[in-house]
């Protein structure tokens, strides 16, 4: 394209410009040449066709020609038809631009694409530069040089803390500690080291904040509580340290484990004074932790301050809890029911709405909810909920029978409190509660009523008041009435393990072990944890003569009460039905570790030694169980013969005597007491009958 510049140029050579005053002439000579402005004849112009032919220098270079020809493409100038431009015309084409004063300036605008002079004359296309070879080497880094030497040291001790953490984590408190303290040496030497090569505000303080602490930490969770202390006392004298002051906080803790109430008091309020009040949440933990310090020395009105301060400004179940308490000791009950109102009213933040019932039938959202039901959650919901009925039943257990004039109207106020609250359900609770603190009293008849309102409640309630009704009969031998009770418990609610429990208890009562053992069996489907249905599973497979069903049941029931002494028992009974004795041994001798002075057991004890032929060991358990009882005729009878046996009738004669004087009518001990005489000193033993 030939440029326009080049083409006016040439054009205005060729105008006449009339004289500046003759204004007709100037107008006359500008309408006279409209060829300027026109483009239909530029091929027979002899100007245009000689500025054409001397503009090439200013042009791009013609990098294409024709194929199978030495001609260049045609090009458009952008002024008519496409105009052919030889290339033996002027100069050969290269890559640059020419100017009209000869200067050459190079097309340097493509060389980042890999275009050079070089490939222009004929040499391989390469933008990526291979033909130079690979790039050398990275350089090597020093590791003779002092900061090198430096940065491998500081990521030791990085690296030791590390693990030093990691095994605490793991429980491996000593290793930790190991960690630590090589952390601490390797750290020493990092900052003597520095200090040689570099000025003192190079030191990496965080760093050393960092090996310290854990030092310490690791020192107290190994209860090294001494060299905690110098170490925490390190941290928080060193003013470098801007957030060192935090850490009196675990020195209170370690002086609350020491039991040093006062110097943990001491070292918490001065952490309060350095933790602003932006960091509310600590400060209150701070503020509950000396509560605790003043409740330890029984100074409860200084307690009473820290938890009311703590309940006006931001309430949680535990400083609550800790308030009514404290109320409790110096015996405050007005006091006692407004904590407990400040209690109640503690948000949980949780929904007490039951927010995963689905409302419709799509698959989707059944899935969804199913879910989201018991993930996390959902399970720290519960268990914030869980938690704040235990301290609501304990605070009215503990403040009921003292905040009225009796029992029964101090938890009344409790009940009505809690009803007005958020806790609805726990009011029915409280109140199943109320009738077995009556039981506990022995007082079966306000059990009884109380027990009988729950009747016409909703289907929870009324079976779990059903099924300690049930209980109460059974334990009176009413099984009319406790069988009643039992199938209302169970109608009302068949998924409780306690309700299935005690029906079968009424029909194994009855002699319909089967039956008992399905009503058992039922609930451990709905409560496989549930202890009494397993072990009552035990007892009617054990009636039904299924004695390896009932061990296995047994067994099952010991991993979850490893220390209960009815289920050791129950199998060492089993272990002798089936003649193993040994067995029977071993589980007894595990069950008076467990009770160590029931006699019954010592005497069980003795007979299967004695059956086994160890005359010593019998002698030593039928002895233990004279010592603790020694009414058993049994064992008695035992001992005395074995005093016989072994030719020390002296000593018999004590036995058969208190044998004598427990059964007076038998005339068989005053004899057994002669003929211990008689065989002793011959010729007195007819005094004895006398």
């Amino acid at each position: 394209m030939v440029p326009f510049n080049t083409v006016y140029r040439k054009m205005m050579q060729n105008v006449h410009l009339a004289p500046e005053n003759d204004e007709d002439d100037l107008y006359s000579g500008y309408n006279d040449y409209n060829p300027m402005f026109d483009t239909e004849d530029l091929e027979n112009d002899v100007a245009f066709q000689q500025a054409a032919r001397t503009s090439h220098g200013r042009r791009p270079p013609v990098t294409a020609k024709i194929p199978g020809s030495a001609s260049s493409r045609p090009l458009a100038t952008g002024f008519g038809p496409k105009t052919t431009l030889p290339s033996s015309m002027g100069r050969p084409m290269t890559g640059g631009i020419q100017f009209e004063d000869g200067v050459s300036r190079p097309m340097t605008a493509v060389q980042a694409a890999g275009y050079t002079k070089a490939a222009m004359r004929g040499s391989s296309f390469d933008p990526l530069g291979q033909a130079r070879g690979p790039a050398p080497p990275l350089e090597k880094k020093n590791s003779d040089s002092p900061e090198e030497k430096l940065r491998q040291l500081e990521k030791k001790v990085n690296e030791l803390v590390e693990e030093s953490c990691v095994a605490n984590s793991c429980g491996d408190l000593k290793l930790a500690l190991e960690k630590a303290k090589e952390a601490g040496r390797q750290e020493r030497e990092l900052l003597r080291q520095r200090e040689q090569i570099t000025p003192p505000e190079n030191i990496n303080l965080d760093l050393t904040y960092s090996v310290l602490l854990n030092l310490a930490s690791q020192y107290a969770a190994n209860e090294m509580y001494a060299e905690a202390l110098t170490t925490y006392q390190v941290i928080v004298k060193n003013k470098m340290f801007t957030s060192g002051g935090i850490l009196k906080v675990n020195m209170g803790n370690i002086y609350l484990k020491q039991r040093n109430y006062s110097k943990a008091i001491k070292f918490y309020r001065m952490a309060l004074d350095q933790i602003t009040s932006a960091h509310k949440e600590m400060r209150m933990k701070i503020m509950e932790n000396i509560g605790v310090a003043f409740i330890k020395t029984g100074q409860y009105v200084d307690a009473i301050s820290s938890f009311e301060d703590i309940m006006s400004i931001s309430p949680n179940l535990k400083a609550g809890f800790n308030l009514i308490l404290c109320y409790f000791a110096v015996g405050n009950g007005e006091q006692m029911k407004k904590a407990f109102k400040k209690l109640i009213a503690v948000p949980l933040e949780v929904d007490f709405d039951d927010k995963y019932i689905s409302l419709n039938d799509d698959l989707h959202t059944n899935l969804l909810l199913e879910a989201i039901k018991n993930d996390s959650i959902s399970q720290m919901e519960r268990e914030r909920k869980s938690m704040a009925e235990e301290y609501i039943m304990t605070a009215a257990k503990l403040i009921a029978p003292v905040i009225e004039t009796s029992f029964a109207v101090g938890y009344d106020w409790c009940v009505d409190a809690v009803k007005a609250s958020h806790y609805v359900e726990l009011a029915n609770d409280l109140e199943i509660n109320k009738a077995t603190t009556y039981l506990r009293q022995q007082n079966f008849n306000q059990a009884l009523e109380t027990l009988k309102m729950f009747e016409k409640k909703d289907s929870r309630v009324k079976s779990a008041a059903a099924t300690n009704l049930s209980f109460l009969y059974y334990l009176g031998n009413e099984l009319a009435q406790a069988t009643n009770y039992a199938d209302l418990a169970v109608n009302s609610d068949r998924y409780n393990p306690a309700a299935l429990t005690n029906k079968g208890n009424t029909v194994f009562a009855n002699g319909d072990y089967e039956k008992a053992a399905e009503f058992y069996k039922e609930a451990l489907r709905n409560d496989s944890l549930c202890t009494e249905a397993l072990y009552n599973l035990g007892l009617a497979y054990k009636k039904l003569n299924r004695i390896d069903e009932a061990l296995d049941f047994l067994l099952k029931l010991h991993a979850i009460l490893p220390n209960s002494a009815q289920v050791l028992y129950q199998i060492a009974s089993i272990y002798e039905i089936m003649e193993d004795p040994n067995q029977a041994i071993e589980w007894l001798l595990q069950l008076i570790s467990v009770v160590p002075t029931d006699p019954r057991v010592l005497s069980k004890l003795g007979k299967l030694y004695d059956n086994e032929g160890d005359k010593s060991q019998a002698f030593h358990y039928y002895y233990e169980s004279y010592r603790y009882f020694p009414s058993n005729i049994e064992v008695i009878e035992w001992l005395g013969a074995y005093y016989i046996d072994t030719q020390f009738c002296e000593k018999a004669i004590e036995y058969f005597e208190r044998a004598a004087l427990i059964l007076p009518t038998q005339v068989k001990w005053q004899l057994m007491v002669a003929s211990c005489y008689r065989r002793s000193v011959p010729g007195q033993g007819a005094t004895v009958l006398n």
